[in-house]
């Protein structure tokens, strides 16, 4: 089969793989939707190492849905059958230390953990072997592009929200309405904030009004943390969620937080500076959110369910694997929709 390699420099190559066979507690899905991700562009844009063969290299994608096609030994029935739909967390660990056990494999020990799409063959493939454990339902009413997107961005989104907590009556800023954003913006929404979206695109911020934003504010044009104190008496605003991984914009999240305010930082990349002393009276919780447990994960898709949620209007862009380069070019420019490879 071919599978997408990033060989670093902008540069990918579709490379002759061997079929995947399951060995023991595996199963093999056959990929029906690999979404891209923001964080491709890291190894997308990552140095060219030319020491590195290609045999070496791993199938990039890890926003992988699909159907069971194999079952290895040692994977009980009620785990995984043929046919099945399935979406894939795409992290396992040792499956016995305490995150392992939680449904945070992501936490586990990184000699013992494996990442799918970057110490393990991912989904942009026909195919992809996979450990039984990650596997979670997908259910009927929900498309493979939809749990593609659970599978990471959206469920990203999610956990992000699960970080924070917001009981409904909160006003919560979302920076960046790229597909994360634009899933927070939904997520949030839907759970009753009021929601007011952040976005140097006004393209992205008059999507972020379909998804639910209240207010749209693009940083180009105001002071986005006096805009937010302005759009709340002057308080600042309960929650925020920083998808961009930009710096100003987490900075600008810091100082748009009202007193005993929450910070939830998603994106990678950016770096902020804090005063300690300027932030003591406002008493503002800072904290990071890493993707999604495989319970957050089957959460997130029993919210999207229970509500109706329309997550397939991510996608703008739907490829096939032969169109990866002008895919990822699309991806590189960062100012469309969510992309996904249909198998």
């Amino acid at each position: 089969m071919k599978g997408l390699i990033f060989l670093g420099g902008r540069q990918i190559e579709l490379a002759d793989v061997a079929d995947p066979t399951p060995d023991l507690g595996e199963v093999v899905v056959q990929i029906k939707a690999s979404g891209m991700c923001g964080s491709d562009l890291h190894p997308y844009r990552a140095a060219y190492d030319p020491s590195i063969p290609v045999e070496k290299r791993v199938i990039g994608g890890h926003e992988p849905c699909g159907i069971v096609a194999a079952v290895g030994a040692g994977v009980p029935e009620h785990v995984a059958r043929i046919g099945d739909r399935v979406m894939v967390h795409h992290y396992f660990g040792c499956t016995t230390c305490r995150h392992c056990r939680t449904g945070w494999p992501q936490l586990c020990l990184p000699a013992t953990r494996i990442t799918y799409s970057a110490t393990a063959h991912g989904a942009h493939a026909p195919y992809m072997k996979v450990a039984a454990a990650t596997l979670l339902p997908l259910h009927e009413s929900l498309s493979f592009e939809a749990g593609a997107a659970i599978s990471c961005g959206t469920g990203t989104a999610w956990g992000a929200l699960e970080r924070l907590q917001p009981s409904g009556d909160e006003t919560i800023a979302v920076f960046g309405q790229g597909p994360v954003g634009l899933s927070a913006t939904l997520l949030a929404s839907a759970r009753g904030c009021r929601v007011i979206a952040v976005d140097l695109d006004e393209d992205r911020l008059n999507l972020a009004k379909t998804f639910g934003a209240d207010v749209t504010l693009n940083a180009k044009s105001v002071n986005v943390p006096e805009a937010l104190r302005d759009l709340t008496d002057g308080r600042g605003v309960e929650m925020v969620v920083e998808t961009s991984g930009s710096s100003e914009a987490a900075q600008a999240g810091l100082n748009g937080t009202a007193v005993w305010g929450k910070v939830c930082l998603v994106g990678i990349g950016g770096k902020i500076s804090v005063e300690t002393k300027a932030f003591l009276d406002r008493q503002v919780t800072v904290m990071t959110s890493y993707t999604m447990s495989t319970v957050g994960q089957q959460e997130c898709a029993e919210f999207i369910v229970s509500r109706n949620l329309n997550v397939d209007r991510l996608f703008t862009h739907r490829w096939n694997l032969s169109e990866a380069e002008e895919a990822y070019r699309v991806l590189d420019a960062q100012s469309s929709g969510k992309g996904v490879f249909l198998f």
